[in-house]
This record gives C-alpha cells, sequence and structure tokens, in this order.
C-alpha cells in the first residue's frame, strides 16, 4: 500500500511539471507573435513612401497638423511622425431618396432628388481643415432637403408637373448658392415626385375631366365648322342656280333683241324693197297650185318682170331654117322625133 501510494505522488508530480512547462511554451509563442506584429507595424509607420490613387488626393498631417496635400502617384512622408489621410477629387454622387416636402397648396410629395459634386484638388487642404473627411455628411445633407422644400413650397401642386425644368434648376441655383466655399455643386437631377394617393386620383379626376371638357368643345368646334361647311355648299348652290338663271335671262334677251333687229330689218326692207314680199312668197310656196278654188278668187302665181327682151337673132341668109320648136312634153316623157323630109 505503502509503494502504490508513493507511485501515485511520483505521478502527479511529473504532471504538475509538464503543465507548467507547456504554459510557459504558449506564453512565449504569443509574446513572439506579438513582438513580431509590432516590429511590422513599425516597420510599416516607418516607411518614408506611400502612394495616392488617381482621383485621391493625400492630406499629410504631422501630429494632426496639415502640412501638405499629396497628388496621386508616389510620394513621401516624415516616418513615425507624418500620417496620411485620403480624400476624392472625382465626382461624386449623394441620393436623396423620399424627401417629403409640401406644395404652396398644402399638397403632400415624396422626391427624389441626386446631387452631384466635388472638391478641387487646389482646395482639399481648406475642405479638410474646416470639415474633415466626412464633409458631405456635414455640409451638404443638411443643405439639400432644407433647400429643396423651400422652393418646392412656392410651388402649386398642379403646377409642379408642368414647370418642373424651372423648379428643378431653382432648387440646383439653391442648393450651390448654400454650398460653403471650396464644395463645388455640379448638377442637381430632380428624379421624382410622388404626390399622395389621394391627390393622385384627385389629379386623374381633373385630368379626365378636362379631356371630356376638351372633348365636348373638340365636338361642338366640328359641328360649327360643318355647320359653317353647309352654309357656304348652299351659298354656293345659290350662286350656282343665280349665275345659270342670269344667264339663261341674258340669253332669251339676246336672242329677243337679235330677233327684233331682223324683225326691224324685215320691216325696213319692207318699206324701201315693195318686191321684197313677192320674193318671200316665192321662197314660202311649195310650187303646189290649190286643188279647189272659189268664184272670183285670184291664182296664187309669181309674176315674172316682162322688162325689155331683145328679140331673137334672124338666121343668116342661105342657111337652113330651123324647123318649129319642139313641143313641151308631159314631165318625164321623152321629146317627139322630128318628120323625115
Amino acid at each position: 500500500m505503502r509503494r502504490r501510494g508513493s507511485w501515485e505522488a511520483t505521478m502527479a508530480q511529473m504532471d504538475s511539471g509538464q503543465s507548467k512547462r507547456f504554459s510557459v511554451g504558449r506564453v512565449v509563442a504569443w509574446t513572439v507573435a506579438g513582438l513580431a506584429v509590432l516590429l511590422l507595424a513599425i516597420a510599416f509607420s516607418a516607411s518614408p513612401f506611400f502612394t495616392v490613387e488617381q482621383g485621391e488626393a493625400g492630406v499629410v498631417l504631422r501630429f494632426g497638423k496639415v502640412v501638405n496635400v499629396a497628388s496621386p502617384g508616389l510620394n513621401t512622408k516624415v516616418p513615425v511622425m507624418d500620417r496620411v489621410q485620403y480624400m476624392s477629387t472625382r465626382i461624386e454622387k449623394r441620393v436623396y431618396d423620399k424627401v417629403v416636402s409640401y406644395s404652396r397648396d398644402v399638397q403632400e410629395a415624396s422626391i427624389r432628388l441626386s446631387v452631384n459634386y466635388h472638391v478641387p484638388f487646389d482646395k482639399i487642404d481648406e475642405v479638410y481643415s474646416r470639415y474633415g473627411v466626412n464633409y458631405p455628411e456635414r455640409v451638404i445633407d443638411p443643405v439639400v432637403p432644407d433647400r429643396l422644400k423651400k422652393v418646392f413650397g412656392q410651388y402649386q401642386a398642379q403646377t409642379v408637373v408642368s414647370d418642373r425644368v424651372k423648379l428643378g434648376q431653382q432648387i440646383e441655383d439653391a442648393i450651390k448658392a448654400s454650398v460653403p466655399d471650396g464644395i463645388v455643386v455640379d448638377s442637381v437631377q430632380f428624379e421624382n415626385i410622388d404626390f399622395s394617393a389621394n391627390y393622385t386620383k384627385a389629379i386623374e379626376a381633373a385630368a379626365q375631366a378636362e379631356a371630356e371638357v376638351r372633348k365636348s368643345r373638340y365636338e361642338l368646334e366640328r359641328e360649327r365648322v360643318e355647320s359653317e361647311k353647309r352654309v357656304v355648299q348652299a351659298q354656293a348652290q345659290a350662286q350656282q342656280i343665280r349665275e345659270r338663271a342670269q344667264a339663261e335671262a341674258d340669253s332669251i334677251r339676246l336672242r329677243g333683241e337679235a330677233e327684233a333687229r331682223a324683225i326691224a330689218a324685215k320691216a325696213r326692207s319692207f318699206i324701201d324693197n315693195p318686191a321684197y314680199a313677192n320674193l318671200i312668197a316665192v321662197e314660202r310656196w311649195n310650187g303646189v297650185l290649190p286643188h279647189t278654188m272659189l268664184p272670183g278668187s285670184a291664182l296664187p302665181f309669181v309674176p315674172v318682170p316682162l322688162g325689155d327682151t331683145e328679140p331673137a337673132a334672124k338666121p343668116a341668109a342661105g342657111s337652113r331654117a330651123a324647123g318649129p320648136a319642139p313641143a313641151p312634153t308631159s314631165a318625164g316623157a321623152p321629146p317627139a322625133p322630128r318628120p323625115v323630109q
């Protein structure tokens, strides 16, 4: 029993010595790792070189004071004493979404606005000294919603859409005038406006009513034009009828005047030449004698003027006298032959 107890005591002492040695080893390992990290940090901070990316500027601080603004590329600093803060010189964009504003007629609107800005390289030290690296949160963010609400509140809700370009320009001018020197606001985009649901329904109803009014006005205008068209057509037709009637009247008048002149001419002919009546009678006679004549009535004939006729020439001496002239025959019958001597 004594031997067994002594052996257990010996084993316990050996385990205790091994645990102590293991604990010391762990402490040494952690100490070495910490020293290595510290040495790396010291070596890194002690490096006199640093780089600045394109579109950035490096603000060199010596014990917290701005001593230089490094341009893009490889630059130097005093180890341990200097540290570098990086600031962007690019055009940055900040979006302001769901900015609640009220119009002049107290209509609520949710507006989405974006602002593009940048800091010139020669203003980096001034902006950093006054506002630090987080200058957008300190300077731009408080200005944009405030100027937006003030300008938007000057407009009636129904004119916001029609004057959207003008509204956006006024908001941009107000923001530019309020941002301090050193920060350049390049542009402001008035991206979206959402009015309340009730106002949207009211606008839609008003738009529909206005459309109906425009439709009614169009129909009235069309009816007026059609009526004027019908009047013009009726006037044109009446004018045509009047012109035709006038032309017909003029034609009748001209024909009457021509006939009157012809009658007058004939009358003058009868007066100047009594034989003209006989000529008219001959022209109008069809050559047929009347079949029935009343006792004592005159036989219609055409008087032939006798005048002074010359006697027929006598045949020359010794020439053979011509026989008697053949007697007239009835129409269509050949003349009778002369007798042979």
